[in-house]
Formats: C-alpha cells, structure tokens, sequence
C-alpha cells in the first residue's frame, strides 16, 4: 500500500521544498503513480501549446495528461497530469502502451479514466508528438507546429522523435546529487536503452539523423553548434562511457568518418577511452593532417597529451585550437588550464581574461499552470528510514551562506570560476592578487595616472579624463541584472555594497570573522576594458593622453566579468576561513559545532569548489549525521572511489538509488556508469554478494540488482560470470 504526500496550492520547485505546514500525510487506496491535478481541464496541455514557439533545443519532458471522471457523477471530471522521460517513442503504439498502463487502475472505484494525451516533442522538426487515447474508442496521432495546427505524423518524424526521446532521457537525468530531481516537480525518468536490441535501434537512428545534429542545439559552452558539438554527440558519447560500449560507438563514428573527417575527434575520444591509445594516436595524427586547424581535433589531443604529462606538447595543441577558434571559450580554457598546469600564473590570468562568455540558457522546462493539488506516492519499494525527508520546517541557513553567488555559476561563467579557483588552491590567495596587480591594471593606479594626465588636459573630455562610470554588466551566468539605472548595473559601488552587506557574520563569533578579514585581503578592483572604453573618444587628444599612461603601459584590462569573479571568490574564502576558524576554536574547547543540515551541505559546496576536498567530505559528512541528503551522498561516494573503497561504495550506491527511485528517477547515468566501473575492478558476482550481505530491506537492494543487471545484459566487462 503506497503512501502519499498530499500538497494543495503552487508547485515547490523542488522535493525539500515542500511547505510541510500545509502538508497533509495520508494513505490512498486508489492508484500509486504522480498526480498533478489541474485547476481545470486541460489547462496543462495549452501551457505547453503556448510554449512549443519558444523552445530552443531539446524540448521539455514528455508529458502525460489523463482526463478522470467520477463514476457516480458523469458530468464531474478533473485533469490530471505527470512528465516522464525515456519512454520508447518509436511510434504511436509505444506511447499508447504506456497510457494504458496508466488508465487501467482497478484499485480506483470512485473514477475512471476517459482519455489520455501523450506529448512528445520533436526537436528536429520543431513539431509535437500527439498520441491521444480515448476509453472507449481508438488511437490518434498527430502532431503539433508552433503555430497549433495539426500535421500529419510519418514514419520519419517519428524516427526523430525517437532519437529525441533518448537525448532527453539523458539529459533530463539526474547526477544522483538530486539537483535535477530538484528542478522539476514530479517527472518519472526511464532508461531509454535496456537491450542491445534497443542500442541498435537508438545508434541506427543517430547515424541517419547524425548531420542534423546542430538543429538540436548544443551545451553553453559552445557558441555555434557543429557536427561533433551539439546535443546529439553530447548524448551519444555520455550513453557510451555509461554503458561502456565502446565497440557500438567506434563502429558508428568509423562509418560516419568516411562521410566526413571531422567526425574523427569524436572517434578518438572513443577509442581513448577503449584504452585503444595507439590507434587513437594514429587517427589523430592523420586527420591533423588532412584538418589541421579543426579546433576538436587539437582539443582532444591536447587534453591526451595533458594526461600522459606532456604539457609541453599540450600547449602547442592548445595554442593552435585558440588560432583555429577564437570565438569558442573551449579552445580558451583549455589553454588556461594548459598554463596553470606548467605554473605559468601569469599566462593563465591572461588567457582567462581572454575567454569569450556566454549567457547561460537553462534547459526547456515546462512551464505548468498552478495545480490545485500535487499527489505524490513513496513507493513501497523505496521505504528506507534514513532516506525519508523529515516532515518538520525547513532548515535555518544563515543569510551569508545563501549569498555566496558561486553556488549559482553555470556553463562557461562555472569553468572559469574553477580554474580560478585551481590556480587560488596552488599558490594562495595573496600571490594571486600580487599576480593579478602585475598583469592588470588596478583602479586605483589609473585614477593616480589619470589624475596626473588630466591636469595638463582638462580642456578636454575624453574616456582619458572623465570621471570613472561603469557600464552595464553581465550578472551571474551572464544573466542582465534588471532594475538597475544605465551605466550602474554591475558598478564597483554595487559590488562594494553587497560585499559589505555579507561582511556582517553574526553566527561566528566576532574574534572569527576579524581573523577572517585579516587573514583574507580584500582584493583592490581592476580597470576594466568597459571604463576605458566609455566616453567620447573622437577627441584628438584622447591617444596622446593614453601614450602617457607610462606605469601600466604593458598591462592590460581586466574584463569586468573577470573582475566580479575576484569578488565572488573573495567572499567564497573569507566564509571557508571563518568555518574552518571556528570548528578549531571548538574543537580546542571540546564543543559541538552545531550547522543545520542544510547549512553543513552549503559548506561541503564551498570547500568542493575551492578544492579542499578533504574538508568538503567531511561537512558532507557532518550533514548525513543530521539527515539523509543526496548531494552530501554523493560527495562521499567521491571520496570512496578515489580511495578504491568498494563495500563502503557499495552503501553510498543503495541509499543513493532508493533515494532516486523515491523520487520516481529509475535511471541515472552516473549511477549506472559507477556500478560498471565497480564490476569491471570486483566483478557481478562479487557486487552482488556484497549488495545482498547488506542488512536492508530486499526491495531496496532489488533497485541496486536492476543496475547490476543492465550492466550485465549489456555484456560490462567484468559480468561474464
């Protein structure tokens, strides 16, 4: 018998934010899936109407929405409705197969479904699946363009929709930290590919479709989507290092080679990770040849020379692809990383200030109407203590840990931070800002300059002598920040305000926080390339007046965006110093440090992302003593395998999956690709001993087995005996 969590008013955004003051927890007898149920009929479907015009790539999970009808009543119906993915999508058949495992509830005596639409979208001809299920009556399908009129579905759209369905069960899935879970209230996540027989089909599809691929768009770190970077290559390489089948992957992009060479990068990731290196070095060698300004193919070999420790051979790579394509960040920041890693901390600042930033675009999510109630089962299969949310408040954070802005970078704006944050972990703080004030020019030296130039010039108004302004600035990801007047979105003075906003700790003792300060300087602001190049510069002066800039002439301009990440990290550190100040002066006084859970997987964030990875497993830790929660799970389990720790990986794995199917998530890649590797070193039978000499509920460890032999139905190294 299920239980449910009964929710009325807007959907939380996410499980953990369910306002349990108005929570109701009771047992229903009738069914044991998602119900979503609408204010009126149908108001679902017409939101993803209103949408199909503004989708850009993948499209938004497959939805399902069900028209009930009471049985004593006729003419009382309700609507109701749940996203799903990895559904096999094929044809009309397989979508009405699914509807009717959903209108047949015999434990429901009290309604009956009459109808039920499957939408699937079609991201290759920007059209909508329609499978429209009527009890009693027959089938349609149809489609949907952007406009709402109704096309005919072929045998083709459906291949396309297929493949579709398969690229979004992969990137809708979640990483087991529970972040995409989070995102979307109630979504059902199938695996796409249980069989070879399915493999076949799904590669068969992608080799038809595989130059259409940049229609689909690509990830945010690549401006124009190509042949080998956009969704599809992103999918097809992420399902063959989850399944570990490499030998389908190099068999498909060795046929699409021969259409075109610049398919040969994707081959040669393939091949390296096949631990095929020799032929992968050949390959490499040859397409250079025949292509030897194509940016992918310097990318890949520039990051296998960075693991055989030739960075050397690296960098050349690298300074090619930045040659070949300027305008990709990719090329750019794995030039930086090249540098950090041959400690040239100068070089690397600069190639970061040269990164080209784009926007970040979150995926196409639905865009659902309030529903009047959200019905949502624990499945018996799942029902774990530890893992069940507590119904009690949400967890008190303190205002500073939700400040920390970093949590929030995405896409190209998340890599550069990292490497900034690398480089901050190898040579500290206070030689970056020594480093920083070599390379750029510091505010403070140009109003000195400035100031010095503008006495024999003040007949002139120029960006040489007008007072500093700053100019409208990209926020966090990119994002424009609103409201703010022309010419002060993103200012100095902003970043000032908010900075000293959060100076303020109160839960850390005072003597803390001014360690903190002391321990931590506060880094001066550069120039930016923004100020310089504000104001009128038609005066004939105006280059007479910078010729004269003699003390920074051999610097350069930091980019503004470059700029906030110096502030951002800033903040990131002083807060690390005054956590890791404080647990000291508890642990010196045989105290408790007392952090909500929440507060605690804050904290692990933070030390991960300044690579204090000991310190961030042990926050994560602290936090599973307080309550279960998957990012901090997932953050042990990191730590497991790098030690190569397997029964204690083996019980990081169960809880996480239980977790995940709690969660109606049946499939997640990295899950799946953690399980592979553990075969591959221990072996199935080995696993599955381990797994079933564990002291749990047997529908829990039954989840794990699924795992175990999908990797076995797929033939994983490892799982022949």
């Amino acid at each position: 018998m299920p239980h449910y969590r009964v929710i009325s008013g807007r959907v939380p955004s996410n499980p953990h934010g369910f306002d349990y003051s108005s929570t109701i927890a009771k047992t229903l007898l009738n069914q044991d899936r998602i119900r979503i149920v609408e204010e009126e009929i149908d108001t679902a479907v017409e939101s993803r109407n209103d949408s199909l015009p503004t989708l850009r790539e993948l499209g938004p999970p497959d939805l399902v929405h069900l028209v009930k009808q009471s049985v004593k009543s006729g003419n009382k119906q309700s609507g109701v409705y749940h996203h799903v993915t990895g559904i096999d999508a094929s044809s009309s058949a397989s979508l009405a197969a699914y509807v009717n495992t959903l209108i047949y509830t015999p434990n429901d005596k009290t309604t009956k479904i009459i109808s039920g639409l499957y939408c699937c979208y079609n991201a290759f001809s920007r059209l909508d699946m329609r499978v429209d299920v009527k009890i009693p009556g027959g089938v349609e399908s149809y489609c949907i363009d952007e406009r709402g009129d109704k096309r005919v579905a072929s045998d083709a759209l459906w291949m396309e929709t297929f493949l579709c369905g398969v690229l979004r069960a992969y990137a809708y899935a979640d990483d087991g930290s529970g972040d995409s879970i989070k995102k979307i209230i109630g979504v059902r996540r199938f695996d796409p590919i249980t069989s070879t027989e399915m493999e076949h089909k799904f590669l068969d599809a992608a080799e038809r479709l595989f130059f259409k691929g940049p229609q689909l768009g690509s990830e945010p770190e690549v401006q124009v989507p190509n042949n080998v970077s956009n969704h599809l290559t992103t999918g097809l390489i992420n399902y063959i290092h989850t399944t570990g089948r490499y030998t389908s992957g190099i068999n498909l992009f060795e046929k699409l080679r021969s259409r075109d060479t610049e398919v040969s990068s994707l081959l040669a990731r393939v091949m390296l990770s096949a631990d095929e290196e020799v032929q992968a070095v050949r390959l490499l060698h040859d397409a250079i040849s025949r292509l030897p300004m194509d940016y992918s193919l310097l990318d890949c070999q520039a990051t296998f020379c960075q693991s055989k420790g030739r960075l050397d051979w690296a960098l050349e790579c690298a300074k090619r692809g930045v040659t070949a394509a300027p305008s990709e960040f990719a090329t750019w920041a794995k030039l930086a990383e090249v540098y950090v890693g041959l400690e040239q901390w100068e070089l690397a600042l600069l190639t970061l200030n040269s990164c080209p930033m784009f926007t970040y675009q979150e995926k196409d999510l639905p865009r659902m109407p309030d529903p009047a109630r959200i019905l949502l089962p624990v499945m018996p299969e799942s029902i774990l203590d530890e893992i069940d949310d507590p119904p009690q408040s949400y967890d008190e954070v303190h205002p500073s840990l939700r400040k920390l802005h970093a949590a929030g970078y995405k896409g190209t704006f998340l890599k550069a931070y990292s490497i900034l944050t690398e480089v901050t972990a190898r040579i500290g703080w206070d030689q970056l800002l020594r480093i920083r004030s070599q390379v750029f020019v510091m505010e403070e030296e140009y109003r000195s300059e400035k100031q010095t130039i503008s006495v024999n010039h003040t007949s002139n108004a120029n960006a040489s002598t007008t007072a500093l302004r700053g100019t409208p600035s990209p926020g966090i990801n990119g994002t424009a920040s609103d409201g703010q007047p022309d010419g002060e979105t993103g200012s100095h003075a902003d970043d000032e305000e908010t900075l000293n906003e959060q100076q303020s700790v109160p839960s850390s003792p005072p003597d803390s926080a001014r360690l903190a300060d002391e321990s931590i300087e506060k880094p001066e602001h550069t120039i930016t390339s923004e100020v310089v190049k504000s104001g009128n510069d038609d005066s004939a002066d105006s280059s007479n007046a910078r010729s004269k800039y003699t003390q920074f002439h051999n610097k350069r301009l930091c980019e503004r965006w470059l700029d906030n990440l110096f502030m951002v990290l800033y903040e990131d550190l002083r807060i690390y110093t005054i956590w890791r100040s404080d647990m000291a002066q508890a642990q010196s006084k045989n105290s408790d440090y007392r952090k909500s859970a929440e507060e605690w997987e804050i904290l692990g964030e933070l030390a991960e992302r300044l690579h204090h990875f000991p310190e961030a497993v042990e926050a994560y830790q602290a936090c599973l003593r307080v309550r279960f929660s998957p990012k901090a799970m997932r953050g042990v389990l990191k730590m497991y395998e790098n030690q190569g720790r397997s029964r204690e990986m083996l019980q990081a794995m169960i809880r996480l999956i239980a977790w995940q199917y709690r969660w109606y998530s049946e499939f997640s890649p990295a899950l799946l690709r953690t399980v592979r590797k553990l075969i591959e070193t221990e072996g199935a039978v080995k696993v599955r001993s381990i797994v079933q000499a564990t002291s749990l509920p047997q529908p829990v460890l039954d989840l794990t087995h699924r795992y175990v032999e999908l990797c076995v139905a797929f033939r994983s190294s490892g799982s022949e005996a």
